[in-house]
């Protein structure tokens, strides 16, 4: 006697499922079987139809799935700053426009404004997951919380006052405060955010690496961005940003090091050796003229890869498939190697190696059964990614994120045919042009 179909949440059929975990593995005409949340099955359709019964089915002929994409370092209130300060080089950009808006307009409205506006973004370009480093993270955590969006919440630390804290001791406490609220949250998790070396203290080094071994927290920041940051590391400290980080602990399996365009090979082996994962940033370090990240270097050592947008002031756009698609391109010039970052590890950084860098990997970043339901499903039939022989290589070289169709997050639909599900557009587009008109208004060349 045949048993009946087992009753889930959500059945979800499609042309291709990119699984990322198995490696390099696209499954044709497979289903993803959903139920509170949880990847319950990943099965042929016509298996899943005849052991499932679905309180939804969305069938996608079409169409890739994926996981959501991970953008694994941003400052995603900087969206209203978006193109503010263009064409500069870092240390102009930042001095003399992004740091003076910032004192001008930082506070929880800008702060709610920006992230809403992000998301947004984000939700329409596949992204499911940011790893967030910006101020008033209970500001930030309040809002990716309200609209059901998943994140790391990045604890800042910086050696000078903000309107977030004003002494060492008030950074931390109020991270430390920020941390404990959002324990068991389903969607948030925390970070110690320290901005850059040449910006925190060894002392304020000290004591991240002491609470990110207590709290089991990644450590999140900026290094070796520059060689002008190496160059002042050498004349202040006397080595380089990377060698005092070893002697101050933070080199280890928490680290999160965001850019890394200038390492010699010996930094790329004691990141491998550590387990240090790195998160590469290409648009916003050439549009910075910041450097190149050894990409493929830090690849071929085992090193775990990742993929960020940076913020939107110096990238301009949150599009997970153009950092992508840049970010192999970019491997394979600075390698010299056309074989190199191929787009099956492209996509493998933009998902799973961001999870795990954020220390999420046993819940996102692949589509395996007892994972979260974080999935995006893109469009292939668009004449843009017509013909199509290889679904990694269209997804990477060819798709963009105007071809994203449906996203969900935890197994909740966030994206419904290109259309945002519960998020006001019109509202979220008038308070984006309201902050155009005072922080315009404030900037000056």
């Amino acid at each position: 006697m045949n048993s009946s179909p087992t009753v889930i949440d959500l059945l979800i059929e499609a042309r291709w499922v990119v699984p990322v975990e198995p490696h390099a593995v696209v499954l044709d005409d497979h289903a993803v079987a959903i139920d509170g949340g949880e990847i319950k099955a990943i099965l042929p359709i016509a298996d899943a139809r005849a052991t499932y019964a679905p309180r939804e089915r969305v069938e996608l002929s079409e169409h890739a799935l994926i996981p959501g994409l991970i953008n694994a370092h941003t400052h995603n209130p900087m969206t209203l700053m978006r193109g503010l300060a263009d064409d500069l080089p870092l240390m102009t950009w930042l001095t003399k426009h992004i740091w003076p808006a910032e004192g001008r307009v930082m506070g929880p409205d800008f702060i709610r404004d920006g992230v809403e506006l992000a998301v947004a973004e984000m939700i329409r370009g596949g992204t499911t997951c940011a790893n967030e480093n910006y101020f008033f993270p209970d500001v930030i955590a309040a809002t990716y919380r309200r609209m059901g969006f998943r994140a790391v919440v990045g604890l800042p630390v910086i050696e000078f006052p903000s309107p977030w804290a004003k002494t060492r001791d008030e950074y931390f406490a109020r991270a430390e405060q920020v941390h404990d609220d959002l324990i068991g949250e389903a969607l948030l998790t925390t970070s110690f955010v320290p901005h850059a070396p040449y910006t925190v203290a060894d002392e304020s080094f000290e004591r991240i690496r002491m609470l990110s071994d207590q709290l089991d927290i990644p450590v999140h920041l900026h290094t070796h961005e520059t060689a002008q940051e190496v160059e002042e590391s050498i004349r202040d400290h006397g080595i380089r940003p990377f060698q005092r980080l070893q002697q101050l602990g933070i080199v280890n399996e928490r680290l999160i090091a965001v850019h890394m365009t200038q390492l010699t090979d010996g930094e790329i082996a004691a990141c491998a050796a550590a387990g240090v994962s790195v998160v590469h940033c290409p648009e916003s370090n050439l549009k910075l003229a910041s450097g190149f990240c050894p990409a493929e270097k830090l690849r071929v050592a085992g090193v775990n890869v990742a993929i960020g947008t940076d913020g939107c002031a110096s990238n301009n756009d949150l599009d997970m498939f153009g950092e992508m698609r840049t970010a192999a391109l970019l491997a394979k010039a600075v390698a010299g190697d056309a074989a190199a970052f191929d787009a099956a590890y492209a996509l493998r950084a933009a998902t799973l190696n961001g999870a795990k860098a954020m220390g999420l990997g046993d819940r996102v970043g692949s589509i395996e059964v007892g994972k979260r339901a974080d999935l995006a499903a893109i469009r292939l039939d668009d004449l843009e990614t017509q013909p199509l022989y290889h679904v990694a290589s269209q997804l990477v070289y060819a798709a963009g994120r105007h071809q994203v169709s449906d996203v969900w997050i935890d197994g909740t639909r966030k994206l419904a045919d290109r259309k945002l599900v519960g998020i006001d557009t019109d509202a979220i587009r008038a308070k984006a042009r309201g902050w155009r008109e005072i922080i315009a208004a404030g900037d000056v060349a």
